[in-house]
């Protein structure tokens, strides 16, 4: 069983202790505002906001995107961004639940979805670059 651990923010249950520094914790969090907790105070407006960036990401994709191989980027961004409205529109809040500490450095605390969010952002990010070291490589 995990360890309970008092002096985390939000209690939760340990899966990993300290190894090279680094824990890692189960607990239960509700977020009304987005990354961070940052415009908790205008929930409403937010959700809106997300709609609206959900619609214009899923129009992109399916009429705009030229690169096909961005599909899953976009796909895992909005799969994430639908979760977190779900529960929102179901709960009234996004309920967060892993927690990350390195040594001195506590990460927010996130779920599934944001974790999609974030990998689909990094490989729309990355994209470019392997496209531009394939078409390097081939002219060597």
């Amino acid at each position: 069983m995990g360890w309970q651990n008092p002096s985390y923010p939000f209690g939760g249950i340990g899966v990993i202790e300290n190894v090279f520094g680094l824990s890692f914790a189960i607990c239960h969090v509700h977020n009304t505002g987005c990354a961070w907790g940052m415009f908790s105070q205008f929930p409403d407006i937010l959700f809106l906001i997300r709609l609206v960036l959900i619609v214009s990401l899923v129009v992109y994709f399916l009429f705009f995107n030229q690169e096909k191989e961005k599909n899953f980027s976009f796909f895992l961004i909005i799969t994430g961004a639908i979760g977190n409205v779900i529960d929102f529109f179901l709960y009234g809040k996004v309920i967060d639940m892993f927690y990350v500490y390195h040594t001195s450095y506590s990460f927010p605390v996130f779920n599934l979805a944001d974790s999609y969010i974030s990998i689909g952002i990094l490989l729309v990010l990355i994209y470019p670059l392997v496209k531009k070291y394939k078409e390097l490589e081939s002219k060597l």
